[in-house]
């Protein structure tokens, strides 16, 4: 007999770190009689998470981020009953709504990714929150100034070794060069690649363009990091002329303002401009949108790709609005599911660890526990074995 499986199954049965983290869960209920209230993309690989904590005894209210919420996503946690806020927008003004929907059921534990629902929380206390996970490097760089006003546990999952090299270095790159096929169909050999940023996501995407055959720059603000650069291969010219020479721009830094609109003389005609951090603020879109230089857009909405044509006849194309590529436009797949199970593990162990209060206060922003890192990390490999 066929069956119509779908791909929340497929990825679902793919995470098979996280299924076995949820037969163990169901026996132990860490988070019994408490509300976990989530901000991470909503796609198949959260639910995957999502399940896992409710095996454990979890009541979920969850939300998403800007353009990446997934509506089979939410109607399949809806369906198992999970409480969903959570529409897929653009709009920062719709989204925080979203955001502060979640904080207003008082979780007893957050996972936040970007700091959206702490930094709600430091303004609107309240007494049961016991602190929780932040996901990214963004988030810990937000949260910093509040960590006195929030003095609560808050592991950075995005802290850790495994994260840093299984997500960000090695899935980051992959998928950022499949969002690039998958946007453009367009080759990359040959191609003039500018990367900004040499972090761990940095270091993946360039490495992964190079593979593909591409000629590779990067650009970093930190001298000794542009040194490691140079030192891997990659050439390391001055920003500028990073700028003017690429077929391909991909910003992967976690700042905003990388490329602007200052950069409209230097931008060669027919590049192409990509984003891989977690806020949609790195390629200044909104500001492209309304200069003056802009005679013309063209939207190919359907496949996610703005053409902007300037006065003096050179045109330049943005993919997704700026927003995360491998979450935006046709198909988003997001990482690979291996990294993500890795990933969403680390979430996983690190709430129960903040649930049993086996950690206090004084873990205000700070990475994962090394014991949680040795666990997850065996337990993969002994899967793999």
């Amino acid at each position: 007999m066929e069956r119509n499986a779908t791909r929340i199954e497929w990825i679902g049965n793919s995470c098979r770190l996280l299924k076995a983290t949820a037969a163990e869960f169901e026996k132990t209920r860490p988070f019994e009689g408490l509300t976990i209230g989530t901000g991470i993309h909503l796609e198949p690989k959260t639910v995957a998470l999502l399940m896992t904590l409710r095996a454990g005894g979890a009541r979920l209210v969850c939300t998403g981020n800007l353009n990446s919420t997934q509506p089979s996503t939410v109607e399949f946690l809806r369906s198992q009953g999970i409480t969903v806020f959570a529409t897929q927008t653009t709009d920062p003004a719709e989204h925080h709504k979203s955001l502060e929907a979640v904080v207003a059921e008082k979780p007893d534990l957050l996972l936040d990714n970007g700091g959206d629902l702490f930094a709600i929380a430091a303004e609107r206390p309240y007494a049961n929150l016991r602190g929780g996970t932040e996901e990214t490097t963004s988030g810990r760089t937000r949260l910093l100034p509040l960590r006195e006003k929030l003095n609560m546990p808050i592991l950075v999952i995005n802290d850790s070794p495994i994260k840093q090299f299984a997500e960000n270095r090695h899935a980051v790159g992959q998928s950022m060069f499949e969002s690039y096929m998958r946007f453009t169909n367009r080759s990359t050999n040959g191609k003039r690649v500018t990367v900004f940023g040499y972090g761990a996501c940095g270091k993946g995407t360039a490495a992964c363009f190079r593979n593909a055959f591409s000629n590779v720059s990067v650009v970093d603000i930190d001298p000794v990091t542009a040194l490691e650069a140079h030192l891997d291969g990659f050439s390391t010219p001055l920003r500028d002329d990073a700028v003017r020479s690429a077929d391909l721009l991909v910003t992967v830094t976690g700042f905003a303002d990388i490329v602007t609109v200052a950069d409209l003389a230097l931008i060669k005609d027919g590049a192409i401009l990509m984003n891989g951090g977690h806020f949609p603020l790195e390629i200044s879109v909104a500001a492209f949108r309304q200069h003056a230089d802009v005679v013309r857009i063209d939207s190919y909405e359907a496949d996610g790709i703005e053409t902007f044509h300037l006065r003096d006849g050179r045109s330049f194309h943005v993919l997704g609005g700026g927003h995360m590529a491998n979450l935006a436009g046709p198909r988003p797949l997001g990482n690979s599911v291996e990294s993500m199970d890795l990933g969403f593990t680390l979430q996983a162990r690190c709430l129960d660890r903040v649930a049993g209060r086996g950690v206090g206060p004084e873990a205000c922003i700070v990475p994962v526990p090394g014991d949680i890192d040795a666990i997850v990390a065996s337990a993969y490999l002994d899967l793999a074995r």
